[in-house]
């Protein structure tokens, strides 16, 4: 079996295609929505972060495809509770999260990925009801339509309408259209990337594309000792490190850089009085780095930082002031066994 992409007027139709008979799948339709050249977005977001002072890299660019190995090993490791928390929650209380919503329902999930997790929803609402309308949102269109086919594959009363588009652009096509009452999903503590106004911004976006009585079901990692946190982000046999300086492989392969990775290393570490976790790659020396296809030459100091990513904590009085300032009631929360991860039920008002 062959996969072939058509394209139209509005996005890209994938179809399943036997070898010399094609048919298409009326389950799967995945809307195109990336705009610019990966690599020329990449180019121009290193150009200004290594110019900017302090230095810094956008998140995003960790996840190449040696990137995503990487951080698919993260979620195995012992350090690493966020995966194994949230995945306990959904195991043991999917019924009841698809239960506190009313009515048959569509599934919307921003930044889907492999839609792992996903599936504990997924099943609970087909339980429930004859058929589901799935509408997950990423940025990598090959993510959407390798995670869709399996989806399809496993759920035979599925439907996939996909969006390949950053979170934005995605939430803004999704509010175009009708839907029946939705469960839209964020998981993952995908929201503690977010500095506290994008997190604000990124919600009342999502709420603007919900009807009343919708809901999105939030993951967040909760604040708590401080060394279980600095342990999730700095663990022993490394995986975290190798990730972290992954960014400036990818700027080797990929822009002609010079990066030598055995002269920086990753740091990570608590900043209590934010409540995030703080990541940066820290030069060992001084040191210039040329990137060829930028035509830049970089300057760095020793023990300078570049910042690539926080992840910010929050606890339970937090999380319901972020909903109430976006248009959300705080309806339930959700805790895994340790109480280290919460899957918190937002209604639309």
């Amino acid at each position: 079996m062959a996969i072939r992409v058509i394209r139209d007027s509005i996005g890209y139709y994938v179809a399943t295609v036997a070898q010399s008979e094609p048919t298409r799948d009326p389950r799967l339709y995945i809307h195109n929505l990336v705009k610019r050249d990966p690599l020329a977005g990449f180019a121009e977001d290193v150009r200004k972060g290594l110019s900017a002072q302090p230095k810094r890299f956008l998140p995003k660019y960790f996840y190449d495809e040696l990137g995503s190995q990487l951080f698919d090993a993260i979620c195995l490791l012992p350090e690493y509770y966020l995966t194994r928390a949230e995945n306990e929650i959904l195991k043991r209380y999917s019924d009841e999260i698809v239960a506190a919503v009313d009515g048959e329902k569509t599934l919307l999930e921003m930044g889907s990925g492999s839609a792992s997790k996903t599936r504990l929803i997924i099943e609970a609402l087909l339980r429930r009801q004859p058929e589901l309308l799935f509408m997950p949102v990423d940025i990598s269109a090959t993510a959407l339509e390798s995670s869709s086919r399996i989806l399809l594959q496993s759920y035979p009363r599925l439907k996939i309408e996909a969006y390949a588009a950053d979170y934005f652009a995605g939430l803004a096509e999704l509010g175009k259209k009708p839907r029946s009452r939705t469960l839209a999903l964020f998981l993952g503590s995908n929201i503690s990337n977010f500095d506290p106004d994008e997190a604000l911004r990124f919600l009342r976006a999502m709420r603007s594309v919900l009807q009343k009585d919708d809901a999105l079901l939030l993951g967040v990692d909760l604040k708590k000792d401080p060394a279980i946190l600095e342990a999730a982000y700095n663990d022993t046999l490394g995986v975290t490190s190798a990730f972290n300086l992954n960014v400036l492989a990818r700027i080797n392969r990929e822009l002609g850089g010079t990066f030598d990775l055995r002269m920086f290393r990753h740091r990570a570490f608590y900043n209590e009085t934010i409540g995030r976790v703080e990541i940066y790659i820290e030069s060992l020396s001084k040191q210039r780095v040329r990137i060829e296809k930028l035509d830049l030459e970089v300057e760095f100091a020793p023990g300078e930082l570049i910042h690539t990513e926080n992840s910010y904590k929050y606890d339970r009085s937090g999380i319901a002031q972020l909903a109430a300032s976006t248009g959300f009631e705080l309806s339930h929360t959700w805790l895994d066994s340790q109480e280290r991860f919460s899957s918190n039920l937002l209604l639309a008002n």
